[in-house]
């Protein structure tokens, strides 16, 4: 998650044209090459239009302010899914799947309300009993002195049995919902991809929302309890929701509920090994782990872009955007800008204000469940500094080929004995 320091990296992008350079490549993400392209683009052109790329021609913005810019002007700058919703590459014509992030108000602000209450700070106290037992049990199944992989025995399972208890999921079927997950946000193109073509996806996703439907309707019969499937079932604002409705809501709550915490348990291991003299400050002062948990959130920056689409003609960092325009905003350059986060290529645990990032999105998107998976990270940081003070990461990660998600698909670690 450093700033890379090979030279041939830094020297291709600054040597290939302005015009030519076009971030939404997958490869540089799972290369872990991406930063020297948008720090040259915060510089020399932050509104910066791409005329040629796989996904068609888009604007990439770069910079905080202008970030900030398009997330509160939702009304110009719109995520709805008949414009093409919220990531560069379009869904497929028939197989797109609106859900309230890919909506506009006020049909976005009646069904985000709807679940608003599983995430309230009453309920994420109730949580935070089962949560920390929880974690508690996966850390002392770990074993000590040899290699495992972090990715599976800790960020997976811990996220896992979340989403299970915010669907009131069979827990025995709980993996299943990590699975939905991936296909919901895989490239397809990727060779180890859960499935290789959007037609495959789609049929995956049909058949987590005919499982979910079964206890959907069983929600609906009985009164209403206080898990996200009886909230939607209970509710007169998605009750009825269109069948590819349901599945796009469906598989915004899984991800939703589970990609950010679960590559931040991830990246946050790598983070502090990659800067000693921060764990070491974390191991001296405990009181720290809050704030280092939205220093790793920035850090890691989980989800990388987001979409919107201009429905009228604007201006944006002294350009001219057009109606119909794809404009993208990237969150981890924005994550990385200078001019408004001070040495922000550095984890800093002790930051004077951690939670200034753009991780979780800003304005109506802003995520939901931002609270929860704070509450997550610190619980989980606070059973692991004192029993594992030292988690040694052994050899690199494998990251996710994606322009959407930053994703870490396995990362080996040893406990010493």
């Amino acid at each position: 998650m450093s700033p890379p320091l090979d030279d041939a990296v830094h020297s291709a992008a600054s040597s290939v044209p302005l015009d030519a350079i076009d971030v939404s490549d997958p490869q540089i993400y799972q290369d872990d090459t991406w930063y020297p392209y948008f720090a040259r683009l915060r510089r020399e052109d932050p509104v910066h239009y791409v005329r040629d790329s796989r996904y068609g021609p888009y604007w990439a913005v770069t910079k905080y302010k202008d970030i900030m810019q398009v997330e509160v002007n939702h009304q110009i700058y719109s995520s709805a899914s008949e414009l093409g919703g919220i990531q560069i590459e379009e869904q497929p014509k028939g197989m797109d799947r609106p859900s309230f992030i890919r909506m506009d108000p006020p049909k976005h602000d009646e069904q985000r309300k709807v679940v608003s209450p599983v995430v309230a700070p009453a309920n994420l106290a109730n949580m935070e009993g089962v949560i920390r037992e929880r974690t508690i049990r996966v850390l002392e199944s770990l074993p000590r002195g040899e290699v495992f992989d972090w990715v599976d025995k800790v960020s997976i399972e811990l996220t896992t049995m979340m989403l299970a208890t915010l669907f009131d999921y069979p827990w025995d079927d709980r993996r299943q919902l990590t699975y939905w997950s991936d296909v919901v946000i895989c490239n397809v193109n990727a060779p180890d991809s859960p499935v290789h073509s959007e037609e495959e996806r789609f049929a995956e996703i049909t058949k987590m929302a005919e499982a979910m439907a079964k206890l959907f309707n069983e929600r609906a019969r009985m009164p209403p309890k206080f898990d996200l499937l009886s909230m939607l079932a209970h509710d007169p604002a998605t009750q009825n929701m269109p069948v590819r409705e349901f599945m796009g809501t469906l598989g915004l709550l899984i991800v939703g509920g589970n990609d950010t915490t679960r590559n931040t348990m991830t990246g946050s291991i790598m983070a502090l090994n990659e800067y000693p003299a921060e764990y070491q400050k974390l191991r001296d002062d405990p009181s720290l782990i809050p704030g280092m948990v939205s220093e790793a959130i920035r850090y890691v920056t989980p989800v990388i872009h987001m979409r919107r689409t201009a429905k009228e003609d604007s201006e944006l960092g002294g350009k001219t955007i057009n109606k119909g325009d794809k404009v993208i905003i990237w969150y981890v350059s924005g994550n990385r800008d200078p001019d408004a986060i001070e040495e922000p290529d550095r984890l800093i645990i002790d930051r004077a204000r951690p939670r200034q990032h753009l991780s979780f999105g800003f304005g109506i998107h802003r995520c939901v469940g931002n609270r929860l998976a704070e509450l997550q990270l610190r619980i989980l940081w606070e059973e692991l500094l004192p029993r594992f003070p030292v988690i040694e990461v052994m050899g690199p990660p494998n990251r996710l080929y994606s322009n959407f998600i930053h994703g870490i698909r396995s990362l080996p670690v040893r406990i010493p004995a």
